[in-house]
């Protein structure tokens, strides 16, 4: 039994819920193409990249576009987003997100984040929560989309830990599929239904103990 190194966290969905602000960016590229994008459909686009994202809204909608105008259309909803996000204040961390990070903190246990996004930063520095990820692999520095375990294995390379040691933190079926093939333990945040392959599934952060989890995981006993 091995004692818990580190926890890689998914940003959208996870930390703070910026799915609200994607949707009504990709909603607006596809009511221009003249079709609509459903809630439903939405869900098909989460834990995955900007262009793979685009080219399902647009297969969807039964539209073709030439390469250099689908690049224009995803800087435009790309630009929409980051407007929407200005709206990000550090409150609008999901609940118990900040206690749990205290949490992890005061364990010494090492934080990372593991997001397809490219715009992860920002949104940390919106959140005001910089300082708290000792490791930020974004959509910038990623070649592999998940479910390829690269963001996460670069993420446990960047804190000098065991991916076996580490546990992924997922809102999405990708992700959680990217966390198991890094060989990491994965907690899936959200319904049961849909994240059936993560090791457990809880509804959220709120009263989630260190303590508890780790023990649920296999961890050595957390002792403070």
């Amino acid at each position: 039994m091995s004692a818990l190194q580190a926890c890689l966290f998914d940003l959208d969905g996870v930390i703070v819920d910026t799915a609200q602000y994607h949707y009504i960016a990709w909603r607006e590229l596809a009511q221009r193409y003249g079709f609509d994008l459903t809630l439903e459909q939405n869900e098909l686009l989460k834990g995955i990249g900007r262009m793979e994202s685009l080219d399902i809204i647009l297969k969807l909608g039964e539209v073709d576009l030439p390469m250099e105008e689908r690049v224009v259309q995803a800087t435009i909803k790309n630009e929409r987003y980051l407007e929407l996000c200005q709206q990000i204040v550090p409150s609008d961390a999901l609940p118990g997100v900040h206690d749990f990070l205290k949490e992890l903190q005061d364990n010494d246990i090492k934080i990372g984040l593991g997001s397809a996004s490219k715009n992860a930063p920002l949104i940390l520095e919106r959140l005001q929560m910089t300082p708290v990820f000792e490791a930020l692999i974004d959509g910038n520095r990623v070649t592999k989309g998940k479910p390829d375990p690269q963001v996460f294995l670069l993420g446990a390379q960047e804190l000098g830990v065991d991916p076996a040691a580490t546990i992924v933190f997922e809102d999405a079926l990708a992700g959680v599929q990217a966390g198991n093939a890094a060989g990491m333990k994965t907690v899936g945040i959200g319904q049961v239904d849909v994240l059936s392959e993560a090791d457990m599934v809880l509804p959220g952060f709120e009263a989630l103990q260190l303590a508890s989890l780790t023990e649920a995981l296999g961890f050595e006993r957390i002792r403070r």
